[in-house]
């Protein structure tokens, strides 16, 4: 049976307390992922395919994290749960088999739990089916009443009977559809309550009055249904991911020597034996690979690291780095950064969009951008490659082997040839030959005596002030 889902993506989300108008609720990101990002993905791992978003205020946000994955659909007026689903009519209305309704802002979601969910509809043979949870403190929420083991409807918190009240098992706000079935009842569906807006869960009372199949699923962890209203539920939800994203990673023979002070983006992947030690953050696609030594205090974002590196302190951001290298403490690398096997950058250097090769070596304090570095080179302390003019980027060539003594300045485009080798307090911006070496600064001049003279006036002057 085909299956479809509609995610209601348009809420204002005005508990967040923005004052950023085009920032949808479901932007707002976890470990460095929005909250759509997390339903879409579960859905997808659950074998969904055909998505429809619906987006509304702050739309845009949320159409550009949708529309890569999902249809786009917009709700240009909040009028409610119901009318937000019958804005997915356009794409959806001659689809058959099941819809799944869930909201955007449930960044918790697993896709086994929706897997679960639709064979019990299917295996119930319901024609809807209500993903609901059972907890000791129902305060708050929508009620599931029920005869003879079906759902005859879900009542509000503020409408409860005082049996009602006594019952445990509350609404997610997750549904599963007959797909042709969901869009008949809501063209019935009225808007006479106080808000004035059409309501999903009414649909729910049309398919039992023609004699539809209700029933529920009732999910074994009810953290998976809780929502984003505010940033302390923002943050109350981070937490939750952080530790499954870290346990499970433990479990596949990663040490996290600090879980609580570990943050790890959901699709980053980590090779057996890594430790990562704590205050790291790893986001975006970032793969490393075994029997590395990772942090403390570092922040990797779309990065790739081989085997049996060990980097500490370090910020790196779209970089590759090979296996056997040592990095930091104090590196910062950026845009299109790769380091070579057995490579060494110390303390206090930054590379960008770099080729940096193996073996070599940057000890400390150094910057290093737009070049290409062969294997085996010695970048001195203090070294400049200046690559920019304040309009254009000029790329430098270092060739293997070479030698750049400390304080050099290369001045790109230049190119050091293998073997090349620059004196300490050079300014380079001549091409250096194989084998060459390049001494650019003025001559050293010793004037005798001159250093007490010097000082007589410097005395003088400021005596005179």
């Amino acid at each position: 049976m085909d299956k479809h889902a509609i995610i209601l993506a348009a809420g204002k989300g005005s508990r967040m307390k923005s004052k950023k108008e085009e920032l949808s609720k479901v932007s707002y990101k976890i470990l460095g992922k929005p909250l759509l990002k997390y339903v879409i993905d579960a859905l997808k791992e659950a074998g969904l395919d055909d998505l429809v978003t619906v987006v509304g205020f702050g739309g845009e946000t949320a159409k550009a994290i949708a529309e890569p994955h999902s249809k786009v659909v917009w709700q240009h007026e909040q009028k409610g749960s119901g009318h937000a689903v019958m804005m997915a009519e356009t794409a959806l209305k001659d689809a058959k088999g099941y819809t799944l309704v869930c909201c955007g802002d449930a960044p918790l979601l697993r896709s086994n739990t929706l897997k679960e969910m639709f064979e019990t509809h299917e295996k119930d043979g319901n024609d809807l089916t209500v993903m609901t949870a059972i907890i000791d403190n129902p305060f708050g929420y929508g009620r599931i009443v029920k005869k003879d083991g079906r759902v005859i409807k879900i009542v509000e918190e503020k409408d409860t009977t005082v049996e009602e009240k006594a019952i445990k098992e509350i609404n997610s706000g997750l549904y599963i559809f007959d797909n042709q079935e969901l869009f008949k009842a809501l063209k019935e569906v009225k808007t006479d309550n106080a808000a004035g807006e059409y309501y999903l869960t009414d649909v729910l009372g049309i398919f039992v009055s023609k004699g539809l199949k209700a029933g529920t699923y009732v999910v074994k962890d009810f953290e998976e249904t809780l929502g984003i209203n505010d940033r302390y539920q923002l943050s109350v939800a981070g937490k939750i991911l952080q530790h499954r994203i870290n346990k499970e990673l433990m479990l596949s023979g990663v040490t996290i020597e600090d879980p609580d002070n570990t943050y790890i983006a959901p699709d980053v992947k980590i090779g057996a034996d890594t430790v990562i030690r704590p205050n790291t953050h790893i986001y975006g696609n970032t793969v490393i690979g075994e029997d590395n030594v990772i942090g403390p205090d570092s922040y990797f974002e779309d990065v790739t690291i081989g085997n049996k590196n060990e980097i500490i302190y370090s910020h790196m951001v779209e970089t590759t780095v090979g296996d056997l290298t040592t990095l930091g403490p104090w590196l910062r690398t950026r845009k299109n950064a790769s380091i070579g096997d057995k490579a060494h950058i110390g303390n206090f250097n930054e590379v960008k969009n770099v080729n940096f090769g193996v073996g070599s070596k940057m000890a400390h304090l150094s910057y290093v951008g737009d070049a290409t570095i062969g294997s085996e080179v010695n970048i001195g302390c203090g070294t400049i490659i200046a690559n920019y003019d304040g309009v254009n980027k000029f790329h430098s060539d270092i060739g293997d082997h070479a030698f750049i003594g400390s304080g050099t300045t290369i001045i790109s485009p230049v190119k050091v040839g293998d073997y090349g080798f620059t004196a300490a307090g050079s300014t380079i911006n001549l091409d250096i030959e194989d084998h060459a070496m390049a001494i650019a600064r003025s001559r050293q001049v010793n004037k005798e005596g001159y250093s007490d003279i010097f000082h007589d006036k410097a005395l003088a002057k400021k005596k005179n002030k």
